[in-house]
């Protein structure tokens, strides 16, 4: 008889949804293309081609669109991010590398994949293209139109499939909920820019001024450097101490917020991805369970296989409780880590700015134009990546220590073994400590007998001077055979150090995990080195605050000529009429061509034609 869980696999086995979202993924580029047509016919080109090329009957439409500013955009950097986040599933389609509309041979995959990759960035075009157009009230209706099929089809489909084959109820909810509430947001985001566009087309609120120059907090942040470094700083709290102060002349680039939003979520797809086929695997494993199980009560419990089938059911039993514990600390680690991550960059980006390069390697002082600029266009997918492969590696890590801790402590005390257990462990910890000791020992000898004594009263350590030199040298000739036998036991520690740390910081792809001289050899580093590069020669508030002082200054010069050339063609006098200013410059004009006279018609009347007399003489003299 089936379970709950087991009858609802079975019934959402056979059930087919009347939306392919994969065949719809490649049909959203008709309504995508329409979309980026129009803004594109909207957007206006700031140069202009000569007018002898072939396309100077477009004029000046048709211009280049621009998603998103990946350098120097800071506004709106919510909205681009849960545009982003809609995009998670899609990403997490291509990472299983699902993506297979061609069968190509096995080299080819990669092109692949830069199809899968462009077909996906074209299809969500449009939320980022109508975020980011000038012309709001067009952009804000298709942007809903698109946001509201992409809904609708997304709903349609939970609906029809709720269930899944792994997880069981709601299945597929789980997996697009992040989807669905993006999209809810990108409805609600493009409604209130319909409002408010209309209220600005209307004219009952004013419309919305250009993007300025210079952000309001790079200006702070140049106040605060031009302001006098106060003696007294204000008292910090425990939480701004240890964990994250809000520094309120520093924001995050939009790149940067929606890097960290896709990651949440393609790190959550990809948590509930792992533990379907965890629990595919544990299926097979209850089966492979049941036929051992079977043996042992044909056999009796007396064959010779007995032993050994226990030992392996209960190494199964232990490896799937200890992969379901370590998915919890695996998940808070890689959490962490993406905190972290914007963390470092508001550090890093600070030292950039303050000219302090020190803590970077040397080789990376001075990097290539080229490749800073190819590295910010990896470091957002790079970074992702390095977060779902770094939790995996991350959560194989922890496992192993769990393992090791079951098998070291838990399972001996439930065997009735705790005093061997403990019997041994003492052991070890006794023959550590003793190993310690002895180094400690050599440190504390060195420092009290072979090295002279203080210079001042002030130093805090003393000389490197040799004293005592012959027994120094008996004292490195005696320790010399027993400090090879201390080196191997080194070398195995320097060798699992070091392997513990590169699993654990695989996913920090701020902080290079290779040694010192190899660094370049650590491409994550690199494209995060390059990213910092480009963010630093394009968004440094000093540098954008002194563009800023000549932009505006060279307006207002114009401005200011503009001023004096009107105050000079006004009159300081008493009112004229708009009449006698036109024939005085319509005289003047006759003067300055005496031709234009004799083309004049004719009116009738003694003033006109008087008026035309004093143009001939006018014109003779």
């Amino acid at each position: 008889m089936f379970t709950a869980n087991a009858r609802t696999r079975q019934l959402n086995g056979t059930c087919t949804s009347s939306v392919d979202m994969e065949l719809f993924l490649h049909y959203s580029i008709i309504p995508s293309l329409f979309i980026i047509l129009v803004l594109s016919l909207l957007q206006r080109r700031e140069h202009g081609r000569q007018t002898d090329d072939t396309s100077y009957l477009l004029g000046n439409h048709f211009g280049i669109i621009v998603p998103l500013d990946f350098v120097g955009t800071f506004s709106n950097r919510w909205s681009y991010g849960i545009a982003f986040g809609a995009t998670a599933n899609k990403i997490m389609f291509l990472f299983s590398e699902g993506y297979q509309p061609l069968q190509v041979p096995q080299w080819a995959q990669a092109f692949v994949l830069l199809i899968g990759g462009f077909e996906v960035g074209l299809s969500f075009f449009p939320f980022f293209a109508c975020l980011s157009s000038e012309f709001r009230l067009t952009s804000s209706i298709l942007g809903f139109c698109y946001s509201l099929l992409w809904f609708v089809l997304t709903v349609l489909q939970i609906s029809e499939c709720p269930h899944g084959q792994f997880v069981g109820r709601y299945e597929t909810l789980l997996f697009y909920w992040p989807s669905l509430l993006c999209l809810a947001f990108l409805l609600g985001r493009f409604l209130h820019m319909f409002v408010k566009a209309l209220k600005a087309h209307l004219g009952w609120e004013p419309r919305a001024e250009e993007k300025p120059l210079l952000e309001a907090h790079q200006a702070k942040h140049v106040k605060q450097l031009l302001r006098k470094a106060c003696p007294r700083e204000r008292k910090k709290s425990w939480f701004q101490t240890r964990v994250y102060d809000w520094d309120p002349c520093f924001q995050f680039p939009s790149r940067m917020v929606g890097t960290i939003v896709l990651a949440f979520i393609c790190l959550y797809l990809f948590i509930i991805i792992e533990f379907c086929m965890f629990v595919f695997v544990r299926d097979k494993l209850d089966v492979f369970e049941g036929k051992l199980e079977s043996y042992v009560a044909l056999m009796n419990e007396t064959g010779t296989l007995t032993p050994v089938i226990l030992q392996v059911k209960e190494l199964i039993s232990v490896s799937k409780g200890v992969w379901v514990a370590t998915i919890l600390p695996a998940s808070l680690t890689s959490v962490s880590y993406l905190f972290h991550i914007l963390a470092c960059y508001r550090k890093h980006m600070k030292r950039l700015w303050a000219g302090d390069k020190h803590f970077l390697p040397l080789r990376f002082h001075n990097p290539s134009p080229s490749e800073s600029v190819v590295a910010i266009a990896r470091y957002s997918g790079w970074q992702i990546a390095y977060i779902l492969w770094g939790y995996l590696i991350i959560h194989v890590m922890q496992s192993l220590c769990g393992l090791m801790i079951m098998y070291g402590l838990v399972l001996p005390v439930t065997h009735h073994r705790g005093l061997e257990m403990l019997r041994r462990l003492g052991l070890g910890i006794l023959t550590i400590s003793i190993i310690l000791g002895l180094m400690i020992l050599q440190m504390w000898i060195a420092a009290s007998f072979f090295l002279q004594p203080k210079l001042g009263p002030g130093d805090k350590q003393k000389p490197l001077a040799l004293n005592n030199r012959k027994a120094f040298h008996n004292f490195n000739y005696f320790l010399f055979f027993y400090n090879v036998l201390l080196g191997l036991g080194a070398c195995l520690s320097r060798l699992l150090i070091s392997c513990v740390l590169g699993t654990w910081l695989i996913a920090r792809i701020d902080r290079t995990i290779m040694q010192s001289g190899y660094e370049g050899a650590d491409m994550g580093f690199s494209a995060w080195i390059g990213m910092l590069y480009v963010d630093h020669y394009h968004t440094n508030p000093v540098l954008v605050s002194f563009c800023h002082i000549l932009i505006t200054g060279h307006r207002e010069r114009k401005l200011q000529k503009a001023i004096k050339y009107w105050c000079l063609e006004q009159s300081a006098g008493p009112r004229i009429s708009a009449r006698s200013r036109t024939r005085w410059r319509l005289l003047q004009t006759l003067i300055n061509n005496p031709r234009l006279v004799m083309l004049r018609k004719s009116k009738s009347g003694h003033g006109s034609q008087e008026f035309t007399q004093i143009l001939l003489t006018c014109s003779e003299s």
